[in-house]
């Protein structure tokens, strides 16, 4: 595997990882068993069908559980302290048996791309939660699902390709990182809101009307 091969299979990975870590890995799993691509030594433990089975079964929950309105959203926090992790893990172990520098860099790179592809995606996700129809978070979710699927294969087809887009989403997503920030407040008061029952913005709930009888002349 040459040096663009590496490189996109490290970022790719740590893309797809921040947008749907168990598709990514049960991909990867099933790809790799069944000899459709090839993976390095340090990525083989992937194949394994322990591994591969725990990544499907999670898929199908985050699958149902990625179109409930706000439930969706309070997935996403808590695999923020998985997905990114996970994306800077499979991003240094997609490298090889390297210098520890080299690691570390493909860590700390990794880890930077996972934050940006989960970060957009949640805060994205919180955007959308305003809205109270639920059909919006199924096409979000069917479209971060086929988003990480198509940047797998285009990991092993285009590498190059790939390395470009992942450079570009994630120099884009820290430059909107003010207004993705606006956005995900927004989404915080909006979910609020609602839980607490608030009327939407610019609606006003009317007083209460006083009796005839106890009104006063």
């Amino acid at each position: 595997m040459g040096a663009i091969e590496t490189l996109s299979l490290a970022m790719g990975t740590a893309w797809t990882s921040g947008i749907n870590l168990y598709a990514t890995v049960a991909a990867l799993g099933i790809a790799g068993s069944a000899g459709m691509i090839q993976l390095p030594p340090e990525l083989q433990v992937l194949t394994s069908p322990l591994v591969i089975g725990i990544a499907c079964v999670m898929y199908v929950t985050e699958f149902f559980a990625d179109k409930v309105p706000l439930v969706d959203s309070g997935w996403d926090v808590l695999h923020t302290f998985i997905r990114i992790p996970a994306g800077a893990i499979l991003a240094a172990r997609a490298i090889g048996d390297t210098s520890p520098a080299l690691e570390l860099a493909a860590l700390l790179g990794g880890g930077t791309v996972a934050f940006a592809a989960h970060g957009t995606k949640a805060t994205v996700r919180l955007a959308i939660n305003t809205s109270p129809e639920p059909f919006s978070n199924w096409a979000a979710s069917v479209t971060e699902d086929l988003a990480a699927l198509s940047g797998i294969w285009l990991i092993f087809h285009y590498p190059l390709l790939m390395v470009l887009f992942v450079l570009g989403f994630t120099a884009l997503a820290f430059w909107l990182i003010p207004r993705l920030f606006r956005l995900a407040k927004k989404g915080f008061q909006a979910i609020r809101a609602r839980l607490r029952g608030d009327p939407p913005n610019g609606v006003v709930r009317p007083s209460p009307s006083i009796p005839s009888s106890l009104s006063l002349h």
